[in-house]
């Protein structure tokens, strides 16, 4: 077999490993985890924990923290390194299953957080968002976009490029804050086809299809 013939059925690389470098506290447990949590081995962790959300690519992190740190509910922490990664490790990639009650309760408030501060990159998905297929866009995959919302939404995007979500709302009649934060939701809480924002879980390679647009 030639050279060229093994390039052409090598199997595809594995899609680069996303990596975040500020996340938000969902849920910060100072003693580590109590006996109901049934999160894996992870339960038996000692010393204090925090779950956390990525603010670029949407991944659940748990983190390791040093006695004597105080963290809240929102708070963003910088895991690039420096001091803060002194006192700040990540151990894991946590599901959504492996959340806290609490985390589970806080994660679209953190989520509508990062999608506020982050707000014109969403813009430009709204913008640019291009078919999945070709019975599919991947606006569709907002809740509630139908047809006669995705037509308005091309249209108006033709005559001017959104600049705000203000500006989305004033002439879709939509409010896109709040259908990019039930997407992330959803992609956080179970699998899917297609992921818009989320970094989908590693073991789904080489199926899933992620909307190489936006991030």
């Amino acid at each position: 077999m030639t050279p060229s013939l093994l390039r052409q059925r090598r199997a595809p690389s594995p899609p680069e490993r996303k990596r975040e470098d500020v996340a938000y506290i969902l849920d910060f447990l100072p003693y580590g985890y109590g006996p109901g949590y049934r999160g894996r081995r992870r339960a038996r962790h000692k010393g204090p924990v925090a779950q956390a959300v990525g603010e670029r690519y949407f991944i659940l992190l748990e983190l390791s923290l040093l006695p004597g740190i105080q963290l809240n509910t929102g708070d963003p922490v910088y895991l690039g390194g420096g001091l803060d990664r002194e006192v700040i490790r990540v151990t894991g990639r946590l599901s959504y299953d492996e959340l806290t009650t609490t985390a589970r309760a806080e994660l679209p408030h953190v989520v509508e957080k990062i999608v506020k501060k982050r707000e014109q990159d969403f813009v430009k998905f709204f913008n640019e968002a291009e078919p999945l297929t070709t019975k599919m866009h991947a606006l569709e995959l907002l809740r509630g976009i139908g047809k006669k919302t995705l037509w308005k939404i091309l249209e108006e995007r033709r005559k001017k490029p959104f600049t705000s979500f203000e500006d989305i709302r004033r002439r879709v009649k939509i409010d896109p804050l709040k259908l990019v934060v039930e997407r992330i939701v959803d992609e956080l809480r179970e699998e899917q086809k297609h992921y818009l924002f989320v970094s989908p879980p590693r073991r789904r390679f080489p199926r899933y299809r992620e909307f190489t647009g936006f991030s």
